[in-house]
């Protein structure tokens, strides 16, 4: 039995990590404290974050913002048809230039001095600008640009000086995978969003697994979802991937139309693929729902997501509408297959603001070396991002030099 020494609790993550690999400490899911440096060094630092989708914004002039942490982001596609990511901020005063979610735009103004910026943010035009400073040069003040790549569609920025080339981060294990969720090309189109905020630090919301599926979820159960085989492969650098079969589910009268939980176009040997690439996106595709969760760390203990749904551009009208039916009804926050998700993460949260750790089982083979390959249902799938995890931000383990 695991047993708390009074006095030793604190409230702050500890400045050693457990030495078995299984274990987490709780301390980490609450501090406030580590949380800023968790901005630095990884939301801010050498890694790529997917902040949307092309599908998200199609057409010329077409926006959307999106926050990295606390940074502001405007993504736009200009007259030139480029997608480009900038930091929503007026470049004269600091003052935030777009304030709504989405749209469609000429060009953006600056409400507070009228400074107007072109779509691929270059300053179009200043008022007053014959009496500004001696050194001021209308070309210098464009909007300031991210480091931006794109994989199939998908949007990813970098803040950091040595993240590495986006196709060396993604690794060997994500490609294939991701290519098939996102059906094979990535030429999607935007269905609608669902967006909640959860209390939870996203490290909660980022520590789920394959074990948990049957035993959880009443739909897995009813569907008999969690009889299956499959693979959950992860990666070195945090990254990974759930491949899952799903058995066709035979209705016993619980749904009034079994048509919702037909298989239109995906193939139930590959029932359910699941990638999440570090820090905090993951990527579904469900029967044939295609989710991609944009995922906010708003604080230590608020994380906001963004549940955007999407079809193929090839998709007849009849299988948009199955897809609609399939997306509004099973995923998302109250989702029937995954609406006990929310008040999981929550409870987390809460219960992991107790002294002590966190500790993996089902699947644990070695308590001092970790594994890149585990069975689909095991819960050791995220204990390589834990040790990423660690790595980034400098904790090192007991015993360790």
């Amino acid at each position: 039995m695991s047993k708390y020494q009074a006095g030793t609790y604190t409230g702050e993550a500890p400045k050693v990590w457990p030495a078995k690999v299984n274990q987490i400490p709780k301390e980490i899911f609450g501090d406030a404290a580590l949380f800023e440096e968790e901005l630095k060094k990884i939301f801010y630092g050498d890694t790529w974050h997917v902040v949307g989708h092309t599908a998200e914004v199609p057409n010329i002039g077409d926006f959307k913002t999106f926050d990295l942490g606390r940074v502001p982001l405007l993504i736009a596609r200009g007259k030139d048809n480029q997608v480009r990511v900038f930091f929503n901020s007026c470049t004269h005063r600091g003052n935030q230039l777009e304030t709504s979610v989405s749209g469609n735009r000429k060009e953006f103004e600056c409400p507070y001095h009228r400074w107007l910026f072109s779509l691929d943010g270059a300053l179009a035009a200043c008022p007053g600008s014959k009496e500004f400073a001696p050194d001021f040069k209308q070309e210098n003040f464009g909007l300031v640009e991210l480091k931006t790549d794109q994989y199939l569609g998908l949007i990813l920025v970098t803040m950091g000086k040595n993240t590495p080339p986006l196709k060396e981060w993604l690794g060997d294990i994500v490609p294939l995978t991701l290519s098939a969720l996102l059906g094979g090309d990535g030429r999607l189109k935007l269905l609608g969003y669902q967006k909640v905020r959860y209390v939870s630090n996203w490290k909660g919301y980022n520590d789920n697994d394959g074990y948990h599926g049957g035993l959880l979820h009443t739909a897995f159960r009813m569907l008999n979802f969690q009889g299956g085989s499959g693979s959950q492969p992860m990666s070195v650098n945090g990254h990974w991937v759930i491949e899952a079969e799903l058995k066709p589910a035979q209705n016993s009268g619980f749904l009034n139309d079994p048509s919702l939980i037909d298989f239109k176009v995906a193939d139930p040997k590959r029932g359910s693929l699941v990638v999440q690439l570090y820090p905090m996106t993951v990527m579904v595709k469900h029967m044939d729902v295609i989710n991609l969760r944009f995922a906010i760390a708003r604080s230590h203990d608020v994380t906001e997501v963004h549940y955007a749904y999407f079809a193929h551009e090839d998709d007849s009208e009849e299988l948009v509408q199955h897809r609609i039916r399939q997306s509004s009804n099973l995923l998302g926050p109250c989702g029937m297959v995954s609406m006990e998700d929310a008040a999981v993460f929550q409870r987390i949260h809460i219960g992991n603001h107790t002294p002590g750790v966190a500790e993996f089982q089902k699947g644990v083979v070695s308590l001092s070396e970790l594994s890149l390959d585990m069975k689909q249902s095991d819960e050791t799938g995220n204990l390589p991002r834990w040790e990423h995890y660690r790595k980034v931000m400098g904790f090192k383990r007991e015993g360790e030099q």
